[in-house]
């Protein structure tokens, strides 16, 4: 047998399963596409000369990995499809003589054919694409982009070694497949149909358990610390729940709808209830993936824009001035010196001031028990899920700040807390006990304070001798790590961005000139470095939601097909012995409806379960308008639904044209 034969019979196979083939082929294309721009923007090195840039790259660096992930895990699903369709091929060409190691030859060909055109499709549609996603992220993050074209010969070299590894792996479980599997079992395989399975009320039972579970962590958990151990805790017990429940509870579910005789002896209902009993083992795994990736989109998409959206947001939240001077001086002359400095440089500059706030404060971390607040150096280590960020201020500049007339006794204090409510009537530090007098609806607070992981108390105490005595005791506790009071000094400007940053930069270097020890942040230089954070936190979110989008229509889209040719036969014999074609067409519809809008509620479900731990999540990135968050999600489903019609009457297409084909 000459040696050209095998790769012009592997061509040729490839061409007659185009239908199946295309898709597949264009889905490792765009794969290794991706792969390509993700890791040819974290090599750039226009990126790390904008502002920002170490974390943009980082991002684009972790975001190349996920995609290499997903693609080993994708392709590798979605090539079982395909064997599976054509094992009734390779168990002929057993029949007529071609051994094993033969159809190894043909299908190593194969791969070969489709590896190696997917590499050199998916490097050129990456190439052609790099530049244009590195001009969209600085438009994201509205950065000066450099001209020029960036191509790394690394990065080429990983792109091949990734998309070589994957279709060895893939062409390995190919022939494994074929070498377990005999003549008879091969022809047989494609369209082997199921035995009715058992309804599993165990399995159905533990798999809401822990859908359940998942749902009341999400819904419970208050402490943003906890909250990120608990959003990976309740995506697995969610993912394990939801391939149990499409397993298990769809079966008991169809056989409850079996059981209603006025829906189920209806044609359409009849077909569609019945087949779907039947091949539910094999839907389930799709279903539930199907679920998954659309939960994955809604809301990496909906986290991600409201991110973007509501940057201006963010920043108010970090920084509630424009400008702020944090003065670390202990002494009294030193610390006036800070604050002199900057009101000589207003008025030197000529520089436009209002909303100026100023007051004295103290902070420092402690591991809550309860009403009682515990300051050790162990215990600030070793309990970081309860501990508690207290922050200190005085009546007086609280009143003066807030414009509030409030009174306090000696042992009274005023409270506020920022993340998880502190509802005890009491707060015990260092053996004093203090009575809550008012909890605060609103507290301006310490924008710095905003963006730490832990939860902050606002403690607003009667005196500066109260002050001075927690201080004390904190310093005592904590040694060489405790903190003084500070002084805090801010305010807004009706100049321009450009000019707040030139005054930002010289207040900088003046107090640094002086050798005074000050912490200045402003809001307008800070912007471009939360534009680059987030706008990154984008770019990826819709990249990966785009990956993830393609694997749900490829899974559908080859779902159909499957499903198609295993009903085809089911609905001739149906035509010839008396059903019309039009209800031929509305039990097809009945069935992939019921099928296909399912992964879609509960993916609806999910995100909205899902909703208040990710609310805690973005709190920690300095996100806390709820209503745009719901907007943004609300959004986002609408458009994913949209799609999700789309591909519905696309596929439902292709299923009813296979069904209805005449042998």
């Amino acid at each position: 047998m000459k040696m050209t034969f095998y790769p012009k019979l592997a061509a040729s196979n490839i061409k007659k399963n185009r239908k199946t083939y295309v898709p597949y082929i264009l889905t490792c294309i765009i794969t290794i596409a991706m792969f390509y721009i993700f890791k040819s923007l974290s090599m750039n090195p226009g990126i790390g000369k904008m502002m920002g840039g170490d974390s943009m790259a980082y991002i684009l660096w972790l975001g190349s990995w996920v995609v290499a992930l997903f693609a080993f895990i994708f392709l590798f699903y979605t090539n079982s499809f395909l064997i599976k369709r054509r094992k009734k091929e390779f168990g002929i060409f057993n029949i007529l003589g071609m051994e094993k190691r033969h159809l190894t030859l043909v299908i190593g060909w194969e791969t070969v054919y489709v590896m190696l055109f997917s590499l050199a499709a998916g490097l050129g549609l990456g190439m052609a694409l790099d530049k244009m996603m590195f001009l969209l992220i600085g438009k994201i993050i509205d950065a000066q982009v450099l001209f020029g074209f960036f191509i790394s010969a690394k990065v080429i070299a990983m792109t091949i070694a990734l998309t070589a590894a994957i279709f060895m792996l893939i062409f390995l479980n190919a022939i494994r497949q074929i070498h377990i599997s005999n003549p008879v079992a091969l022809l047989q395989d494609g369209r082997a149909g199921e035995k009715e399975p058992k309804t599993k009320w165990l399995m159905s039972l533990f798999g809401m358990i822990c859908v359940g579970s998942g749902y009341y962590i999400a819904i419970t958990t208050e402490d943003p610390i906890a909250s990120i151990f608990a959003f990976f805790i309740a995506v697995i017990l969610v993912i394990t729940g939801t391939y149990l429940l499409f397993t298990a509870a769809s079966i008991a579910f169809l056989k409850l709808m079996r059981k209603n005789k006025k829906y189920y002896y209806k044609t359409r209902h009849f077909i569609s209830v019945s087949g779907m009993i039947y091949r539910m083992k094999q839907n389930a795994v799709g279903l539930a993936n199907i679920c998954i990736l659309s939960t994955m989109v809604l809301v990496m998409v909906s986290s991600t824009s409201c991110l973007v959206i509501g940057i201006e947001d963010v920043l108010k939240t970090r920084y509630a001035s424009e400008f702020i001077i944090l003065s670390n001086e202990t002494e009294r002359e030193r610390n006036e010196e800070v604050f002199d400095t900057v009101y000589a440089l207003q008025k030197e500059h000529n520089f436009p001031v209002k909303n100026e706030i100023r007051y004295r404060y103290l902070d420092f971390s402690a591991f809550r028990d309860g009403d009682t607040f515990i300051v050790e150096r162990k215990a600030a280590v070793t309990a970081v899920d309860s501990s508690w960020v207290l922050f200190f201020m005085l009546l007086e500049d609280y009143n003066q700040v807030e414009g509030q007339q409030k009174t306090l006794a000696d042992d009274e204090v005023l409270i506020f807390s920022n993340r998880v409510k502190y509802e005890e009537p009491v707060i015990k530090l260092f053996s004093k006990e203090y009575q809550v007098a008012e909890k605060l609806d609103y507290f301006m607070g310490n924008g710095i304070l905003s963006a730490n992981i832990s939860s902050s108390l606002f403690i607003i105490v009667p005196d500066e001798q109260e002050l001075n005595e927690i201080c004390a005791n904190q310093l005592e506790a904590y040694e060489d790590r405790g903190t003084e009071i500070q002084e805090f000094y801010g305010f807004d400007s009706d100049a321009g961005e450009q000019e707040q940053k030139s005054f930002y930069n010289i207040i900088t270097k003046t107090l640094k000139e002086r050798e005074l020890k000050s912490w200045t942040e402003s809001r307008a230089e800070a912007r471009m470095s939360f534009a680059t954070l987030y706008g990154g936190f984008f770019f990826i979110g819709i990249f990966l939601a785009t990956l993830f989008v393609m694997a749900t229509v490829l899974i559908i889209y080859y779902k159909q097909i499957s499903e198609g040719y295993d009903d085809k036969e089911r609905f001739a014999i149906m035509q010839k012995v008396g059903m019309e074609r039009r209800e031929v067409k509305a039990a097809i519809r009945s069935q992939v409806l019921m099928v296909f809008f399912l992964p879609l509620i509960v993916a609806f479900i999910h995100v909205t379960a899902a909703f208040p731990l990710i609310s805690k999540l973005l709190a920690l990135l300095n996100f806390v308008n709820t209503k745009l968050y719901i907007i943004c999600t609300g959004v986002s489903f609408c458009i994913f639904a949209c799609m999700y019609v789309v591909i519905y009457i696309l596929t439902a297409r292709v299923y009813y044209r296979i069904v209805s084909r005449q042998n």
